[in-house]
């Protein structure tokens, strides 16, 4: 008769141990991705203030890359526009916010 009570009393003893190991288990993931998370809209919102930063230093005479990939010089500097010069004679309007990037000075070669 004692040996059904020590079992019983080590199946409860046992049970909780179990059921705190796996709330512990759950927990450690959901930092991770929580983590995870954080990190990626921390890293984005810098990318964007670099971006917009590019976009108002824009001035005359850089050369830029368009998000759709044309290369070109600007020419005139609006408020949401640019004039951008493709090829000799060849002036489009852009959207500022379409400049992906901006090239080193001398990289556009004259005539080509």
């Amino acid at each position: 008769m004692s040996l059904s009570l020590i079992s019983n009393a080590y199946a409860e003893g046992a049970a909780p141990a179990a059921g705190a190991q796996g709330a512990g288990g759950l927990m450690f993931p959901f930092f991770l991705v929580l983590i995870f998370f954080v990190f990626m809209i921390w890293s984005q919102s810098k990318r964007n203030k670099q971006q917009k930063a590019m976009v108002e230093a824009l001035q005359k005479g850089d050369e830029v890359v368009t998000m759709g990939g044309m290369i070109g010089r600007i020419d005139t500097v609006g408020d949401n526009y640019l004039s951008v010069e493709i090829a000799d004679n060849v002036v489009v309007q852009i959207q500022r916010t379409a400049v992906q990037s901006v090239l080193p000075k001398g990289t556009i070669k004259s005539g080509s």
